[in-house]
C-alpha cells in the first residue's frame, strides 16, 4: 500500500494517510491500536504510529470531507464486531466505494470477524455489491485448527511487492495454507454462508421476542448477533457469566452488548437449546 500510494498516487514520501472509523477494532499491533478510539488499547504502548484520521462509522459525508491529496486508503469493518455488532446504514459501503473511486483512494475491508460466511454471505461487503481493493481475513480461515490470516487484494496493489519486500517467519507456511484451502472447501461445499443466513434470521427473531426489561436492541446479520442491554442492566459481563454457568459461552463487548457468534455448523435444535438458556438468564437474573 505504501508503494502504491507513493508511486501511483504521487503522495510525498512518509506523508500517506489512512482513514479509519471510530469504535474500530482491527488487532493488537502498535499501528492497529494507534488508530483505536479505545484508550484501554493504547494505554502503556506509546509512542503510537501516526498517519491516521478517524471519522464516525457509517458517515459517508465525513469520509469525503476527510480525504486529502495524501489519503492512501480507507480501512473499515463492514460490520463492527468488537465495537458491539454495529451495522452501518444500508448504502454506506456503496457510497464509500464511489467516494474512494472518485478520489483514487484504496478501499480495504476488515473482514476478519465478518468474512467467510459469518454474516450470511461469503463476505459482508457483498450485501451491497461492492468491489474492494483489499480484504483482510483470518479466524475462520483456520477452520479452528491453526493460526492463519491473509490479505487479499487486486493485482494492481499486490503487484507493488517484489520478492524480499515483505515477509514474516511463518508467512506462506505450507501447513497453514493447506488448512486454509480445506476450510474454504468446507465453507463452500457445506453452504455455510447460506446456512448462517437462514439460522441467523431465526436466531435474531427469537432473541427479539424475549420479554426482558434489560434488552434494548438485538441486531446483526447472519450468525453475528449483538444483544444490547440498557445501562441499568449493570453491564453485559454478569449475564455472560450467568450464561457460562448454563453451559453457553458468549462474550460481552463495549460493556453493554452480549455478542453471539455460534459456529456456522450449528443446528436449529442447538439454537433452540441456547435460546432457552438465554431467555432464562435475561428474565431471572437480578
Amino acid at each position: 500500500m505504501r508503494k502504491w500510494a507513493y508511486k501511483v498516487k504521487g503522495i510525498p514520501e512518509n506523508q500517506a494517510e489512512i482513514i479509519v472509523c471510530s469504535n474500530n477494532f482491527s488487532g493488537r499491533t502498535i499501528s492497529l491500536i494507534s488508530f483505536s478510539t479505545e484508550e484501554q488499547y493504547q494505554d502503556g504502548f506509546g509512542p503510537l504510529t501516526t498517519g491516521f484520521k478517524v471519522i464516525p462509522f457509517g458517515d459517508a459525508q465525513a469520509l469525503e470531507q476527510a480525504i486529502t491529496s495524501n489519503t492512501a486508503a480507507f480501512l473499515v469493518e463492514p460490520i463492527q464486531g468488537e465495537g458491539g455488532i454495529i451495522v452501518p446504514p444500508h448504502g454506506f459501503l456503496k457510497q464509500a466505494e464511489q467516494i474512494c473511486r472518485d478520489h483514487n483512494v484504496l478501499l480495504v475491508f476488515d473482514e476478519i470477524q465478518t468474512g467467510l460466511g459469518r454474516t450470511g454471505k461469503m463476505f459482508a461487503y457483498q450485501y451491497e455489491d461492492v468491489q474492494p481493493d483489499g480484504i483482510t481475513v483470518g479466524k475462520a480461515l483456520s477452520g479452528g485448527f491453526y493460526p492463519i490470516s491473509a490479505f487479499i487484494s487486486t493485482e494492481e496493489v499486490m503487484g507493488v511487492f517484489q520478492p524480499g519486500d515483505h515477509g514474516s517467519t511463518f508467512g506462506g507456511n505450507p501447513l497453514a495454507a493447506a488448512i486454509g484451502i480445506a476450510a474454504l472447501d468446507v465453507i463452500i461445499e457445506e453452504k455455510l454462508p447460506e446456512k448462517a443466513l437462514k439460522l441467523g434470521e431465526y436466531f435474531i427473531e427469537k432473541l427479539q421476542s424475549i420479554k426482558s426489561t434489560y434488552i434494548k436492541e438485538v441486531r446483526g446479520k447472519g450468525l453475528l448477533i449483538g444483544m444490547e442491554l440498557y445501562p441499568e442492566a449493570g453491564g453485559a459481563r454478569r449475564f455472560c457469566k450467568a450464561l457460562a454457568k448454563e453451559g453457553l459461552l458468549a462474550k460481552e463487548t463495549r460493556d453493554n452488548v452480549i455478542r453471539f457468534a455460534p459456529p456456522l455448523v450449528i443446528s436449529q435444535d442447538e439454537i433452540d437449546w441456547a435460546l432457552e438458556k438465554i431467555e432464562r438468564v435475561l428474565t431471572t437474573t437480578g
